[in-house]
């Protein structure tokens, strides 16, 4: 005869347990990483910059012209150390309140900064 004890363990329904390992995977995914930066795409960027911050930057040397000289251009930016690729994209995420009311995403800010930060000599 054997002195082992049954222990029952209370089941789960199915929806619970789906639910429950949904979750896990999830919490899994943000510990380890998988919400982080975007990758940025210069050339996309640059096609975004033409398009929303040329009419006062200058943005790119095939441009005609920016509308005002005391605003640096994108070469000042990409040239200096304080604007770092991750700094520029946290300054685009939350812009000075001059800059018009644009929303841009994840992706584009990571476009803009990677083109800004392409343009370093």
């Amino acid at each position: 005869m054997s002195n082992a004890i049954a222990v029952s363990t209370p089941s789960l329904p199915a929806r619970i347990r789906l639910f429950l390992g949904g979750a896990a995977l999830m919490c899994a995914a943000v510990l380890s990483g998988a919400g982080a930066a975007v990758a940025g795409d210069a050339a996309t960027g640059k096609a975004l910059a033409l398009q929303w911050c040329a009419a006062c930057h200058l943005v790119s040397e095939d441009q005609d012209r920016a509308s005002s000289a005391s605003l640096p251009s994108f070469y000042d930016m990409a040239k200096d150390p304080g604007w770092s690729e991750e700094k520029l994209a946290t300054f685009l995420a939350n812009p000075h309140p001059q800059m018009p009311n644009m929303t841009l995403g994840n992706t584009e800010i990571a476009n803009l900064s990677s083109y800004i930060a392409s343009l370093a000599p």
